[in-house]
């Protein structure tokens, strides 16, 4: 009974995944490959190991042997073990690869290699198992970073950054000249940061990987964004998770002959596809629509798109008067980041165009104190600004392994839910959302009306605190709010929004425009 209580308990640590990095060095790595055994515990002289085949005696020897310590298997599932493999002790190529290289004497002779450019070449092979390992892991970006001893890739996955390998210092070198050569940059500057474009078409993938380099004090380093330029397909105002309520409010601000607005968030807040799917939703023949971006991010059909080229000494304002001599009906702008293209994009907005932007700031109502900040006449800001959409991104629950459980103290506190039997789902983590509980993510939205009153408060000036107050009192959701009712609707969790928040916050009570809805 004793045995069975403790294959229980490691049983249930398996499910919820709290492993120590610790745990995980207990067992080589090519052991971990080749008998495809995970560590899970250790207790005294017991490992404790997730296996799909515990009656493997000769494989459970071996493993004794090599640790001196007696082996317990826990069965588990072939493709969850195949998950835990590759997201804790990463894939065989990269594993490979790195014992392949490291057979070299010295970091000179390694970046010799790198100039290998064949399919052969274990630089190359080294890349480009990244670059896959990292596209099925479905992250947005990859990041390649030198210290002291050693070099850190990471991914981040749903918005979060997950460690994937340490390589060896005198990798930092062949991998960054690699993505060199692969982007068109120069391999021979290494003082001065670097940004290319490496496009790539993978089955069911068309790929745009945007390579940033900058150089640190160990080194340079990578961090690579990867779209997936298809994906755009998939989108329409409905699935972006907007509220009733605000979902009413954007298709208002569309229908529009003239006016702007504006999205605003941080960076990888997924402003960009919010303005591309809008513009899908109002793209027909009777428009002429024309977009100005640095750089074009998803191509859509039927819409003009122009990247600016700053090397020629263009940039949003010069291509925005062009532009405006082109008939358009709707204008996209990438990005309002100074005065000049502020003021063009305010005045099409009062000449019969509809524009849309993005800017970067917390909330909505700051996005028109920005403008005012900027230079432009609070009067043009007044007449011009529609509203201002600001969103956020949080993990979405994973659909495979979602379950229900009731909300926990610190919950309750947070969201302001009295019936204490209130249920919400969670995910408990498998092999299809890599053991987090969370696959995908969904936005998160507030949304500003510029109505009579703000006009007022607006031409006075009056700060952002003061704009977020009475757009409140005009039942504007707040951004927490939108995420506590997407919680209790089990499309995100709470502990998400305590994340986006920071903060315990006091108790939510639920807008009146989502009880309707």
């Amino acid at each position: 009974m004793k045995v069975l209580n403790r294959l229980l308990e490691v049983d249930e640590l398996y499910r919820q995944q709290e492993f120590d990095p610790e745990t995980m060095k207990l067992l080589p790595d090519q052991i971990v490959h080749r008998y495809r055994m995970v560590p899970l515990k250790k207790e005294e002289n017991r490992i404790f190991v997730a296996t799909p085949n515990t009656l493997d005696v000769a494989a459970l020897d071996d493993v004794r042997m090599l640790t001196g310590c007696d082996i317990v298997p826990v069965e588990t599932a072939g493709k969850d073990i195949d998950a835990l493999i590759t997201r804790y002790f990463g894939l065989p190529e990269v594993k490979s690869v790195l014992l392949e290289m490291s057979k070299n004497a010295g970091s000179d002779q390694v970046v010799q290699n790198s100039e290998e450019t064949g399919a052969d070449s274990p630089v190359v092979r080294l890349v480009n198992a990244l670059i896959l390992m990292a596209v099925d892991e479905e992250a947005s970006d990859i990041h390649i970073e030198p210290f002291k001893e050693q070099v850190l890739v990471r991914f981040r996955v749903d918005g979060v950054l997950y460690q994937r390998f340490h390589l060896p210092f005198k990798m930092i070198y062949p991998l960054v000249s690699r993505l060199k050569v692969m982007a068109n940059l120069d391999i021979t500057e290494r003082r001065l940061p670097q940004d290319g474009r490496i496009p790539l078409a993978l089955p069911g993938h068309d790929l745009d990987l945007r390579v940033s380099i900058v150089p640190t004090i160990f080194g340079e380093k990578v961090v690579i964004r990867i779209f997936d330029k298809d994906c755009i397909k998939n989108y329409t105002l409905e699935n972006l998770n907007f509220s009733p309520e605000n979902l009413h409010t954007m298709r208002e601000f569309l229908k529009k002959p003239y006016g702007l607005v504006l999205v605003t968030g941080p960076t990888g807040s997924g402003k960009s596809t919010t303005l591309y799917t809008a513009l899908k939703s109002i793209c027909s023949v009777e428009r002429n629509i024309v977009t100005v971006e640095d750089p074009v991010e998803y191509v859509l059909e039927g819409v003009n798109q122009t990247q600016i080229n700053t090397k020629a000494g263009a940039n949003f304002a010069t291509y925005l008067r062009s532009i405006l001599r082109q008939d358009p009906d709707v204008i996209m702008i990438g990005e309002i980041r100074d005065l000049e293209t502020a003021e063009i994009a305010v005045r099409a907005a009062t000449t019969g165009h509809l524009g849309l932007s993005t800017m970067h700031t917390n909330d909505a109502p700051g996005a028109l104190t920005r403008l005012v900040d900027m230079g432009v006449e609070p009067f043009m800001v007044a007449s011009t600004v529609l509203g201002v959409v600001a969103q956020r991104l949080v993990r979405r629950v994973c659909s495979h392994c979602q379950e229900n459980r009731q909300l926990s103290e610190p919950e309750l506190v947070f969201s302001g839910v009295i019936d204490h039997q209130r249920k919400v789902r969670s995910g408990k983590g498998c092999s299809q959302c890599s053991y987090t509980g969370y696959r995908g993510r969904v936005a998160l939205h507030e949304i500003l009306r510029v109505t009579p009153v703000m006009h007022k408060l607006i031409l006075q000036r009056a700060p952002a605190s003061e704009l977020r107050s009475v757009a409140l009192q005009e039942n504007m959701i707040p951004l927490k709010d939108d995420g506590i009712w997407k919680a209790l609707k089990g499309i995100t969790s709470i502990q998400e929004i305590m994340r986006l928040t920071g903060e315990e916050g006091k108790p939510f009570t639920i807008p009146l425009a989502l009880v309707h809805g």
